[in-house]
C-alpha cells in the first residue's frame, strides 16, 4: 500500500478488498446525482490498512428532500437494495426523517452493506460533510471524515476494535495530524484521558 500526501489530498494505492469495491459502487452513485456524503468510523482504518473485516460502512450524506432521496433511489434501485424496506417514501418518512439510518446491500446480498443516514448530531455531522477530505483510491475519488476527527470518535466508541481502529489511524497518521484540531475533538468528546491511555 502506498500513500502520499499532497495540498490536503490524500492517494492511495493498493489491492482493492470488497469493501472497497462496494464503497467505489455506491458512491459512484452519489456523485452522478450530486449528492454530498461523507464516510466515517470502520472504514476509514479499514481503507487506510487495518487488517479486519466489517459488516457495514457507515455514510453521512447531506439531508435532502423526500423528492431528491426518492429520485437517488431510482438510481441506487439499478444495484442495490435498500435492506430495511423495499418502499423509499417509507425509508424517507420512517427512517431518515426520523434521525435513523437506512441500510442498502449489493442485490441480492445483506452484507455487507452502507448505513445510509443525515445528520444527527448536527454540530458534528454537519462540520464533517463540510469539511470532508478527499482520498484518491486507485484514480477514483472517495470524500472521508478528517482523520482528526475519527481518532476522537473511535476512542469515544471506545470498544477494542475502536481502540484498536483509533490506534492505527494516530501511528499512519501521527506527523500529519493538525494537533490542534485533534485535542480539540478530544476534549469536545472528553477522551483526552483515553488518548493518553492508549495512544500515546
Amino acid at each position: 500500500m502506498e500513500i502520499d500526501f499532497s495540498d490536503g489530498q490524500i492517494t492511495l494505492d493498493k489491492e482493492l478488498n470488497d469493501l472497497d469495491k462496494l464503497v467505489i459502487d455506491f458512491v459512484n452513485v452519489l456523485d452522478k446525482s450530486n449528492i454530498n456524503y461523507v464516510l466515517i468510523s470502520g472504514y476509514v482504518a479499514i481503507l487506510f490498512g487495518r487488517s479486519r473485516s466489517s459488516e457495514d460502512i457507515d455514510v453521512i450524506v447531506e439531508r435532502m428532500s423526500e423528492e431528491r432521496f426518492l429520485a437517488l433511489s431510482v438510481e441506487l434501485a439499478k444495484s442495490f437494495d435498500c435492506i430495511i424496506t423495499e418502499n423509499p417514501k417509507d425509508a424517507y418518512d420512517t427512517y431518515l426523517s426520523q434521525r435513523a439510518s437506512i441500510r442498502f446491500a449489493r442485490k441480492g446480498e445483506f452484507v455487507p452493506n452502507m448505513e445510509f443516514m443525515f445528520p444527527k448530531a448536527p454540530d458534528l455531522d454537519n462540520w464533517v460533510l463540510a469539511n470532508r477530505i478527499e482520498v484518491i483510491l486507485n484514480g477514483i475519488s472517495l470524500k472521508i471524515s478528517p482523520i482528526e476527527l475519527q481518532i476522537p470518535y473511535k476512542l469515544f466508541l471506545g470498544s477494542s476494535k475502536d481502540i484498536e481502529d483509533a490506534r492505527h489511524l494516530y501511528m499512519l497518521f501521527k506527523d500529519r495530524l493538525d494537533k490542534g484540531l485533534l485535542t480539540q475533538f478530544l476534549i469536545k468528546l472528553d477522551k483526552e484521558g483515553r488518548f493518553n491511555k492508549y495512544l500515546t
